[in-house]
């Protein structure tokens, strides 16, 4: 459960800015008040008590958009991209058990290179209105991602899924190939088989352990081993950033449900991905072997690996420089080209 949980542990610092009211409509015809003050008003009440700026500015632009499900909308939450381009918009998903704000560093750094890019809340973690609480298992996950990417992206898109959010990444794009022009996989979790014995545990006892799931010091713990040396102050914020979401009064019912369901197993489903595919690996994982990595680059039929040094598992908080100069340069069908598709490398960061 520990190499599940360390994905949602994601944030140092622009100052935060302030929006006004505006109101929103969902298909149901239910109007939805969005903004209250800085932060949107659907967002935990202990939002305010983070303390890194980044996070905070892009907790502000965090909204919900309507997905219609088979059984109802679910108004979802996401950071939808400040401008439409004609390239194919980058779409960015986040680890086990957490939320859009893991890419509070890396996401405006895209932008400013001229990418179009949104920041999607996978179904069942996040800020999404669950309250008539969907299935959140792996198909509608899947289903989830599918109607958001239908109604409102509506092209191909450079998909990009760090730690378990590989594993989603993987199963939709051999699901809807259509949709997914490029794979991005960053210390991907996608060879364990799912959520084991977990998924046959009684329900009290599932809760009991999702209860521990979002205690403080499980977080910490999580926290301090996916980042090294972190200074306690910092560490304890970005615990509080990767936990925010669990103050919603659905997700205790939510995660159990995906727990219980199997969660994801995509092993055999690795051969089948035909998208040019990035994967970007700290070298200094402690979460995730490294060797993982070059397993996965000679799984994939069309990948490249770059492994960025003196880092942990979560490299899109950790060095997001690199990150989204990598993204960036793969995103764009030009660069892509450029780079020998059966290539190993270790990128150079700046100190």
């Amino acid at each position: 459960m520990l190499t599940f949980f360390s994905a949602g542990t994601s944030g140092a610092p622009p100052q935060a800015f302030l929006l006004t009211g505006t109101t929103f409509k969902c298909s149901n015809s239910r109007r939805l008040r969005i903004w209250a003050g800085e932060f949107p008003d659907f967002l935990p009440k202990q939002v305010e008590n983070i303390k890194d700026p980044y996070a905070r500015k892009l907790a502000s632009r965090i909204e919900r958009i309507p997905v219609n499900l088979s059984k109802g909308c679910v108004m979802s939450s996401c950071v939808k991209p400040k401008e439409q381009t004609e390239a194919n918009p980058v779409v960015l998903l986040h680890g086990f058990d957490s939320s859009c704000l893991e890419w509070r560093y890396t996401l405006p750094m895209l932008e400013d290179a001229g990418l179009e890019t949104w920041a999607i809340d996978i179904l069942g973690w996040g800020f999404s209105d669950l309250g008539r609480l969907p299935s959140c298992d792996v198909a509608s996950k899947r289903d989830h991602l599918y109607q958001l990417w239908s109604t409102h992206i509506k092209r191909p898109m450079v998909l990009v899924g760090p730690s378990l959010g590989s594993a989603v990444a993987i199963d939709f794009s051999v699901k809807y190939p259509e949709a997914v022009d490029r794979l991005v996989l960053i210390d991907a979790s996608v060879y364990a088989e799912g959520t084991g014995n977990l998924a046959t545990l009684p329900k009290a006892v599932a809760y009991a352990g999702v209860y521990l799931l979002k205690s403080l010091p499980l977080r910490l713990y999580a926290t301090s081993l996916a980042f090294n040396g972190l200074p306690f102050s910092t560490c304890l914020d970005w615990t509080n950033i990767g936990r925010l979401h669990c103050s919603l009064p659905w997700w205790e019912d939510a995660l159990v449900n995906f727990m219980i369901s199997g969660g994801y197993n995509v092993i055999s489903k690795i051969e089948n991905v035909k998208q040019k595919t990035l994967i970007i690996w700290g070298e200094d994982d402690q979460i995730i072997d490294n060797k993982l990595a070059v397993r996965l680059h000679c799984e994939l039929p069309n990948a490249i690996l770059r492994q960025i040094p003196k880092c942990g598992h979560i490299p899109h908080v950790e060095k997001p420089d690199a990150v989204s100069r990598l993204i960036a340069n793969f995103a764009r069908p030009d660069q892509s080209q450029r780079a020998n598709p059966d290539s190993v490398s270790t990128i150079s960061v700046p100190s």
